[in-house]
């Protein structure tokens, strides 16, 4: 796992992240549901942890909420910290590879399977050092998003 460089903070929100690959090597994207920060946005699901909640089980718990899937396998891949205007969050990634039941999209959102390059925008900015991760375990050069959109700006 790797981590970004940290500073303390008690307004930091930690939260778990579910990077879905199915048999085929793609990833699941969800789009922000409307009435929530960046609506329409996508991103990889997931949620913040509750008290001494462990990532893997906030994880579980949040995909059941947002998907309607319970995760069989799930293993911690990757930290990093994401300052946005509304919060400072750290995003724990974890892998999924094995879940039971289907995709129910329960908030409304949009949801797409995804390889690289990402046709989906715009794409969060927390969303886009996972595109790069990919690349690198993949041998991916190029543009890991096709719309320009995907830059990692927010718009308002």
């Amino acid at each position: 796992m790797s981590s970004a460089a940290d500073e303390g903070g008690d307004d930091i929100v930690d939260v778990a992240v579910g990077v879905l690959i199915d048999e085929r090597g793609r990833f699941l994207l969800t789009s922000r549901p409307a009435g929530k920060v960046y609506a329409g946005w996508w991103e990889f699901p997931g949620g913040k942890l509750e008290g001494g909640e462990s990532v893997v089980a906030a994880l579980a718990r949040e995909l059941h909420e947002e998907l309607g899937i319970d995760v069989d396998e799930a293993y911690p891949w990757h930290v990093t910290r994401m300052d946005y205007a509304h919060a400072r969050v750290r995003l724990h990634f974890c892998k999924v590879l094995a879940w039971r039941g289907e995709l129910q999209m329960r908030e409304g959102q949009a949801m797409a399977w995804q390889t690289l390059p990402v046709t989906v925008a715009p794409v969060l900015p927390g969303t886009l050092p996972v595109l790069d991760w990919f690349a690198a375990e993949q041998g991916f050069i190029g543009a890991t998003c096709i719309a320009e959109e995907g830059a990692a700006t927010l718009k308002r």
